[in-house]
C-alpha cells in the first residue's frame, strides 16, 4: 500500500488525537467517513459499482459467462476475483508494485466468499455436471487514500447486488446440454447478496485501535487486522488477516474482533438500506420511461 512519510511530530499529533478519541478529520475512533456509491454505471457488464470514500476510489465490474462445473463440485457455479492496482492511484503501483497488495486483497475476497452461508454457488448452476455460470468480479483501484480492504469489500457487495443474470432454458438433448436464452430484454434474475460479507479493518495505534484509517493514520500503525463479517443472526467472522509487524495481545485482539463484528453489522445494514433505496428509485425511473 502507498506509504505516507510523516515526521515524528506529525505522528505524535495523530497519536494524541486518537488517545483523546478525536481524529484529525473530527471522527471518533470507531467512526467511518461518508461514502458515495454508484451502481449500474457500466452497461457492458452484468453488474457494476463505484465507491468513493475519502481519497479512495474503487471500481468493480461483474461479468458472467457459461462454463462447465468443476468435477469435484458438479452442482456449483464459479466465482473468480481479480484485483488490479492502477498505476495512476499512486507511483508505488507502477510496474509490478501493486501485485502483492492485489493478490492479498483477491485472496481475502476469495476466502470471504467461499462459504455457502455467504454466497451459495449452487444458485448459479444451470445443469449439474454440464453447464453453470462463471462469474468474474474485476476490481480496479483507481485512487488510494487508505482503507482499501473495506472499500473493496463494500464495492464488491454493491456490484453483486446490482448484478443481473440472463434467464435461460436448459435441457439435455441426447446427453448434451441445449441452452436457449430468453428473448425478453428484461428477463433476468438477481443474486441473493443478503449474507454477502463486508470487510472491516482495525488498525492499532498506540494503546487504541481505529476503523476506516486514512493514509496518514496507516503510517502511524504498526499492527492491525482485516476481518470479514457476514450479517447472519449472530454475525460470523469468516476471515481474519493480520497486518503489520508488531504483535497484538490476546485481550486486545478479542476486543478488536468484538468491535469489528458490531461495526460490520452496522455497516452492512446501512449499505443494504442504501442499495435497496437506489434500486427502488431505478425501477421507478424505468417504469416512468415505459409509461411515457
Amino acid at each position: 500500500m502507498a506509504e505516507v512519510i510523516l515526521s515524528s511530530g506529525e505522528k505524535t499529533f495523530i497519536l494524541h488525537g486518537i488517545d483523546a478519541d478525536l481524529r484529525n478529520d473530527g471522527r471518533r475512533r470507531c467512526e467511518y467517513r461518508s461514502m458515495e456509491i454508484e451502481t449500474k454505471l457500466m452497461p457492458q457488464t452484468h453488474g457494476s459499482a463505484r465507491l468513493r470514500i475519502g481519497n479512495t476510489d474503487i471500481l468493480v465490474g461483474v461479468k458472467v459467462e457459461l462454463d462447465v462445473p468443476h468435477a469435484d463440485k458438479p452442482n456449483e457455479g464459479k466465482l473468480k476475483f481479480f484485483v488490479d492496482c492502477s498505476a495512476t492511484a499512486t507511483p508505488v503501483f507502477e510496474g509490478k508494485g501493486g501485485d502483492e497488495l492485489a493478490t492479498t486483497i483477491s485472496n481475502t475476497l476469495t476466502n470471504a466468499y467461499q462459504s455457502r452461508n455467504v454466497f451459495d454457488l449452487r444458485t448459479i448452476c444451470i445443469l449439474p455436471r454440464k453447464k453453470c455460470w462463471k462469474m468474474f468480479v474485476d476490481v480496479l483501484i483507481l485512487q488510494c487514500g487508505g482503507n482499501l480492504f473495506d472499500a473493496v469489500g463494500i464495492a464488491v457487495k454493491a456490484a453483486l447486488f446490482s448484478t443481473e443474470i440472463p434467464k435461460i432454458t436448459a435441457t439435455l438433448d441426447g446427453g448434451e446440454p441445449y441452452i436457449q436464452l430468453s428473448d425478453a430484454f428484461y428477463n433476468w434474475t438477481k443474486l441473493d447478496t443478503s449474507n454477502c460479507p463486508v470487510i472491516v479493518t482495525l488498525c492499532k495505534i498506540g494503546d487504541n485501535y481505529i476503523v476506516d484509517p486514512t493514509a496518514e493514520e496507516l503510517a502511524c500503525s504498526a499492527s492491525g487486522i482485516v476481518m470479514s463479517v457476514t450479517p447472519l443472526t449472530s454475525s460470523t467472522i469468516s476471515v481474519v488477516v493480520k497486518l503489520g509487524h508488531e504483535s497484538i495481545q490476546i485481550v486486545t485482539l478479542a476486543k478488536m474482533l468484538k468491535t469489528g463484528k458490531n461495526i460490520g453489522l452496522q455497516l452492512n445494514e446501512g449499505l443494504m438500506k442504501a442499495l435497496k433505496e437506489e434500486s427502488q428509485l431505478g425501477q421507478q425511473r424505468l417504469m416512468y420511461g415505459f409509461l411515457r
